[in-house]
């Protein structure tokens, strides 16, 4: 059994990969979203991540089909005591913003579709600035004390509100964010690491990043001159075009082939070897990709191996 990681100074305990649940209702249909996650848990996998606007950006869709199936998943297998399920509010077209009646609204509509009583670990997908964090605060700690949210997170926030948020919390003796989700991997670490990452580190909060791949650069199928089939294409060969990119394959190429290992499962030990990150978010449209992230969980590098990477990315 792999060792669960402590998310930040919650009760919650997760395996090192969370598997990104954008995907299902996009690009995985019902069967294909269902083995892939029997496979993940199978493969000792307990942390699931989505939102309720996922996958609006589908034709055709209106958000929360990712939340129904992951719910149907859950109802037909009885898995729900032994996964964590994250999810999101702020980003549902139905629901759009922070307001306390649209972050009330937004919940109570992905329990329904999740077809729980529950949310382990509730994100607010995009801080909303015209809301002052005492109306988030305040709402998100009603729902804790209602049974409704196990513990409450951020993503998308900026380091002053996120100090501020926790500051009202901590004062109020309210529910405390626990959780960053931010946007942060091998050949983006700006938008983290300095103001951000020291707040997280000092406050005791997780991270739990997205973007972990890259949109798929980091799995090392991006290489000049040839084309990918993928709905991400566009963003992650962007990658390629810069300095960096090409140094931080180079290195993956090498370390990988000291462990024998894919270049993905790399980047996501690296990712994973960070200060404060607790478990970074990948996610899997076929069954066939799964191994190569869940393999993190088992994936040592050496001092030497994760000076390297990071010396290539910065």
């Amino acid at each position: 059994m792999t060792s669960l990681r402590p998310l930040g100074n919650s009760d919650l305990k997760v395996f090192p990969l969370a598997l990104g649940g954008n995907v299902f209702g996009w690009t995985a249909d019902r069967d294909t979203t269902f083995a892939v996650l029997d496979a993940y848990t199978e493969a000792g996998g307990n942390f699931i991540d989505t939102a309720d606007a996922y996958s609006v950006w589908a034709p055709g869709n209106e958000g929360g089909e990712s939340e129904t199936l992951i719910g149907a998943w859950l109802s037909a297998r009885s898995h729900r005591d032994d996964v964590v399920v994250a999810t999101k509010a702020g980003a549902h077209p139905g629901y759009k913003g922070l307001s306390a009646a649209t972050i009330k609204g937004a919940a109570e509509a992905s329990l329904r579709r999740l077809g729980t009583d529950h949310i382990d670990l509730y994100y607010t997908h995009f801080d909303d600035e015209t809301v002052p964090v005492e109306e988030i605060i305040g709402t998100l700690d009603e729902l804790v004390k209602a049974g409704k949210v196990r513990e409450i997170a951020a993503s998308n926030i900026s380091p002053e509100r996120l100090k501020a948020s926790l500051e009202f919390s901590e004062r109020e003796g309210l529910a405390r964010y626990v959780a960053l989700q931010p946007h942060y991997n091998l050949v983006s670490r700006d938008t983290y690491e300095g103001a951000l990452q020291d707040t997280a580190a000092a406050e005791g909060l997780a991270a739990v990043p997205y973007y972990a791949l890259a949109s798929g650069f980091l799995t090392g199928k991006y290489r000049p001159g040839t084309a990918v089939e993928s709905a991400r294409a566009e963003g992650a060969g962007k990658h390629l075009e810069t300095e960096r990119g090409r140094k931080v394959l180079g290195a993956l190429d090498k370390v990988a082939q000291e462990h024998d290992a894919e270049i993905a499962t790399v980047a996501l030990a690296w990712l994973a070897s960070r200060p404060t990150v607790a478990a970074p978010i990948a996610s899997a449209r076929t069954v066939a990709q799964l191994p190569a992230l869940v393999a993190v969980a088992g994936l040592e590098l050496t001092e030497g191996q994760l000076a390297e990477l990071t010396e290539a990315s910065a």
